[in-house]
């Protein structure tokens, strides 16, 4: 059987597999088709799983009984920092190449017993450590739209895999802007949920405060769907919020925030045009539009790339060449441990380890890293405050649409692309990245998207916004 997989999203595949148009093992083995024939270009995948078929089988003897969930038989991607009971997971680096994970982590553990399917493991930047999906070791992403394009990072490979019609939806992570920004890149839907609502229990940590496992999708509806299938509060993650917390936090937004100031940060001035005109459609729509002040926003590059290094260089401690991946030998442990991480990780990985290692270090952590606390909390007490005057906020999720592969060899000009998306993982507040009409370069229309920001505890605020977004596009 023979379907269009390309634009297919979970509701419509839901219903489909529900009639009995088709079953999913022939919707399986569509996607594995078509992988088949475009991941060798896209490189989205790194490895695609050998038990694809007897996943389909096991749902559509679920659907069969009567029993399916939302989630049933829908085939997923998986970031490779996401770990899977038995699969190989690597974090797209060479120090853990042929890693097999010993558990599931919480989100997966939750996906399987609604029966989805996953696909296979997605390429992104080693260590989740990039913006571009450039700096994996095992080569890098094309974006679908114009694969002499980035498709963003660091979770390129799911954006990329749902964006090139070869995934219903994917999970990714983001610690700074990694699931909006390729989201953007791509013309997908990216949720960062609000610190706490997922469980970070078995994700690959690089920057702890930061980390949130957080779902691509087609639709601003398919995201709710993956997003309500892994939330929720779990043991085994002591920084999970209780379910009760957002029950409380339900409300019809009204009022959006634009820091105005804020967006002169290297925007190119179509892309700020299109934000314009969205947000005058949006007062169309009955909204209301006024401007608000986020004072510490523009220090949120800086505080990042010290605290997410130094949390990452803690982290990555681990990797030592003695317990578990990459081992290689030398005259005594010390020797062992300098040969396995100066070949283990690639040069963007050691440089913040450098970096987070300096900034903690005797003599400068007051200087340095004491001080971007501090301004974290600014940060996120602007906020709390604009959060008084405004349902919601709303940013461009990226200044410029995506970048040719290799125009940013200037790490300083890799780290500008995510400015607008930092903030919100500083502050743990949620973020939503939904496509936003489109740009062109070179002759090729490439999307764009917006960024919704809501308190924490506010998706609900965010998917609203985001629906309206869609609806009219479809004008």
């Amino acid at each position: 059987m023979t379907f269009d997989i390309s634009k297919l999203t979970i509701v419509e595949a839901r219903r489909a597999l529900d009639a009995k148009e088709y079953s999913a093992v022939e919707l399986a083995q569509a996607h594995l088709d078509t992988i088949q024939k475009q991941n060798s270009e896209l490189n989205a995948y790194l490895e695609v799983y050998d038990d694809v078929i007897a996943q389909a089988e096991t749902a559509d003897a679920v659907i069969a009984s009567g029993q399916q969930q939302a989630l049933t038989g829908i085939p997923i991607a998986v970031k490779d920092n996401i770990l899977i009971r038995g699969k190989r997971v690597s974090s797209a680096s060479k120090i853990l190449e042929g890693y097999v994970a010993s558990y599931d982590a919480t989100v997966i553990e939750r996906l399987k017993k609604q029966n989805t399917v996953f696909i296979g493991r997605t390429n992104m930047d080693e260590f989740a450590m990039g913006s571009s999906t450039e700096h994996s070791a095992f080569g890098r992403v094309k974006n679908p739209i114009d694969p002499a394009r980035v498709p963003g990072g660091s979770s390129g490979g799911s954006a990329a895999a749902v964006a090139g019609g070869i995934a219903v939806a994917a999970l990714g992570s983001d610690t700074g802007g990694s699931v909006r920004q390729p989201a953007a890149f791509c013309g997908v839907v990216g949720l960062k949920p609000t610190y706490g609502a997922v469980s970070r229990f078995g994700l690959m940590a690089m920057a702890s405060s930061l980390d949130q496992v957080s779902p691509f999708a087609r639709t601003v509806k398919d995201a709710r769907l993956l997003f309500d299938a892994i939330r929720g509060r779990d043991a085994n993650d002591s920084t999970s919020l209780p379910d009760e917390f957002f029950a409380t936090k339900k409300k019809q937004p009204k009022t959006i925030g634009v820091p105005r100031a804020f967006l002169t940060e290297g925007m190119d001035a179509d892309v700020l045009a299109r934000f314009e005109e969205t947000l005058e459609k949006l007062r169309g729509e009955g909204y209301t539009v006024v401007d608000i002040e986020l004072p510490h926003a523009p220090y949120a590059l800086s505080v990042y790339y010290i605290i997410m290094p130094a949390e990452a260089s803690t982290n990555l401690a681990r990797y030592d060449g003695i317990r578990y991946g990459l081992s290689v030998e030398g005259a005594d442990s010390l020797d062992i441990y300098r040969k396995t991480r100066g070949q283990g990780f690639g040069p963007e990985v050691r440089r913040r380890i450098l970096i987070g290692t300096f900034v903690l270090s005797s003599g400068y952590a007051d200087a340095y890293y004491r001080k971007a606390i501090v301004v974290r909390d600014l940060i996120r007490k602007d906020f709390e405050k604009a959060f008084t005057q405004v349902d919601v906020i709303a940013t461009p999720t990226v200044p410029t649409p995506a970048f040719r592969a290799g125009e940013k060899e200037d790490p300083i000009a890799m780290y500008a692309a995510d400015i607008f998306t930092i903030p919100v993982n500083l502050a743990g507040v949620p973020g939503i990245s939904v496509p936003m009409g489109t740009v062109v370069r070179d002759g090729n229309n490439l999307p764009l998207g917006m960024q919704f920001i809501a308190p924490h505890g506010g998706e609900d605020a965010l998917f609203t916004m985001s629906e309206a977004i869609e609806r009219m596009a479809l004008q």
